[in-house]
């Protein structure tokens, strides 16, 4: 999956907490939000704190969507609230291959 390829998936299931996301569409999409919120902080914090709550819900829903191809269920996001320990866990789960085969959350997803 592409740069573009993953940011037009994620806004166009802005709230879509169904199905899996691959590492691609995940990592693509974290990447865009970075640059975005670096770029626009050296501009504006009115303009990076308004980009931040307007990608809120599609980075929680691919976040979802992406623990659910590994096989956990979406309320283990909720680990981002324990600093540290919590985000390292988080990490890991996020960069963990998914599975393989269709499981309880969906088939298997195409690139």
């Amino acid at each position: 999956m592409t740069f573009s390829d993953s940011i037009k998936v994620c806004f166009s299931k802005y709230i879509d907490i169904t199905g899996r996301a691959k590492r691609p569409e995940y990592w693509w999409f974290v990447l865009l939000l970075f640059l975005g919120s670096l770029v626009l902080g050296f501009i504006s914090d009115i303009a990076s704190m308004v980009f931040s709550l307007a990608t809120l819900l599609p980075s929680i829903a691919v976040g979802v969507r992406r623990l659910h191809d590994t096989n956990r269920s979406g309320w283990w996001l909720l680990l981002g609230l324990i600093p540290i320990i919590g985000w390292i866990i988080l990490i890991v789960f996020m960069a963990t291959e998914g599975e393989s085969t269709d499981n309880e959350y969906g088939s298997v997803p195409t690139e």
